[in-house]
């Protein structure tokens, strides 16, 4: 379905292999599937090892004989060509995205399209022009000589990127901004949940932009193992991995033969810390905003610390938001909770819930399958309170519309409950003085941290984690600079 209900979508079904767009060598093709009604969208081309050999090969010499990693106006030109032919088939992408990622419609008017399209591209676009490129170093007196010295900055070489399929088009964007505007060839593996919107970017490049060939693919597989190519292949320079962190560190460890450059944005169990002087009602009326897409999101507040001496008036509040959240058809403007990507993602969902249950947890809101919603891959918000921060559903990422809830007692063991955990990808502090508030979110062990509700999102801002929440940042100068190779030249000046 459209986004408005309409007609169903068509996507693009063909690769975008050394400047053409074409099928598997194989002719194999895999299903699409809507994950709010589990019918078949369409299919998309099934890569084999012999394709993505093609498309290796392709951007190597990309990168190695073209003008590519020299020519930044080029780069410039190209990136604002493919952002003008993306803003030309917006609404078709709008309508694509809630079909295929099952994201309710709304939020594709945020972060899962209108917010990265507007900044995704054009922000490092614009950027080349005022990187530092070079610098000169001072005169160097070294070993009897005069040298000058300089500094120059160089693109990695191939890149891989491999999204995720939770908010595929925003992490797409944002990595082919940055890897592209340094420099480096690409090779874009989408996630085969949710293939069509970089099939989509593979069309929109060869028809409407001046990449050279090779320079972007865009390859679609159903087989990890094909996919792990891009990971042992040591034509491939870098690695830019979003996804889970088991993953990761699947990655981590295979590409460890050929030494591979990482960027790895990886799971999450963010804290948010409500003190005990802060407007309650103000805070948690919107707890259940945890459940937006499901519940599919690396960096939401999926464990909320409260105040033991306020712990009951707090959960009180939160039930009576989740009973209440608007969840169901992605289609209806209306609705922030859409299904869960999968049949597979949503027993594992289910699963914790269950496993939450045998822990001690106890269930407030949901725990189970929505009955009105016999179709589609759904899981009620749910609400799981008395959570000892031992638990596994305190621990474990579990991707779904589920709010865990534990109680502490006073600022520092708030801290402590939100450090004691391996990932550190975000966090919140919130206190009715924005000085504390502070204070608790500067001892947060995370990558971003928003204090007393301030967003932080932004394609100059960059993102990332700490220990298990990944390695690198994506966006921002630091997300920019992680594409780069730093070079130092030297050379002889005359005696005196």
């Amino acid at each position: 379905m459209s986004a408005d209900g309409g007609a169903a979508v068509a996507g693009e079904t063909r690769m975008l292999i050394d400047g053409k767009l074409v099928e598997a060598q194989s002719g194999k093709v895999f299903d699409n599937v809507n994950p709010a009604t589990e019918e078949v969208l369409g299919t998309v081309a099934d890569a084999g090892h012999a394709d993505m050999e093609v498309a290796i090969a392709g951007a190597r010499r990309a990168f190695d004989e073209s003008s590519w990693a020299t020519d930044g106006q080029l780069r410039k030109r190209c990136l604002l060509q493919l952002q003008e032919a993306l803003e030309a088939e917006r609404e078709l992408l709008r309508a694509e995205l809630v079909a295929e990622v099952g994201t309710p419609v709304l939020l594709t008017y945020g972060p899962q399209l209108d917010s990265p399209l507007e900044e995704g591209l054009r922000w490092p676009a614009e950027y080349i022009d005022r990187f530092h490129w070079e610098r000169d170093l001072p005169e160097g007196h070294a070993f009897g000589s005069r040298s000058w010295r300089k500094v120059v900055k160089e693109p990695v070489g191939v890149v891989a990127a491999i999204v995720p399929w939770n908010f595929p088009l925003e992490v797409t964007i944002n990595k082919l901004g940055q890897a592209l505007a340094t420099g480096n060839t690409v090779i874009l593996k989408a996630a085969p949940n949710t293939p069509w919107n970089a099939t989509r970017i593979g069309r929109l490049v060869a028809e409407h932009t001046d990449f050279p060939p090779g320079v972007l693919q865009v390859m679609t597989t159903s087989d990890n193992a094909v996919a792990e190519d891009l990971v042992i292949d040591p034509r491939v320079d870098l690695v830019s991995f979003t996804g889970s962190t088991a993953v990761g560190r699947r990655i981590m460890e295979k590409g460890a033969a050929t030494l591979k450059r990482l960027f790895l944005e990886l799971g999450g169990k963010s804290a948010d810390i409500v003190l005990d002087d802060a407007d309650l009602e103000q805070k948690l009326a919107m707890a259940w905003a945890v459940c937006s897409h499901g519940g599919q999101g690396c960096a939401m507040l999926t464990r909320m610390l409260l105040p033991r001496s306020r712990y009951d008036e707090g959960i009180a509040i939160m039930e009576e938001g989740f009973k209440n959240v608007p969840y169901g058809d992605p289609t209806d403007p209306s609705v922030i909770q859409g299904p869960q990507v999968s049949a597979v993602q949503r027993d594992r969902v289910l699963g914790y819930i269950e496993k939450g249950r045998e822990e001690g947890a106890r269930v407030v809101v949901g725990g189970g399958r929505p009955a009105h919603l016999p179709k589609g891959y759904f899981v009620e918000p749910t609400l799981l309170a008395d959570v000892d921060n031992s638990m596994t559903v305190a621990r474990e990422e579990i991707f779904g519309p589920v709010l865990v809830v534990i109680p502490f007692e006073d600022d520092d063991d708030a801290v402590r409950i939100a450090n004691d955990n391996e990932y550190g990808l975000s966090g919140a502090g919130t206190s009715g003085s924005e000085e504390r508030a502070l204070a608790v979110a500067a001892r947060i062990r995370a990558g971003t941290v928003s204090v007393n509700g301030g967003v932080w999102y932004g394609a100059d801002a960059p993102f990332g984690g700490y220990k298990a929440s990944g390695v690198g940042r994506q966006n921002g100068i630091e997300g920019f600079e992680q594409y780069v190779e730093t070079k130092t030249y030297a050379g002889p000046l005359p005696p005196g």
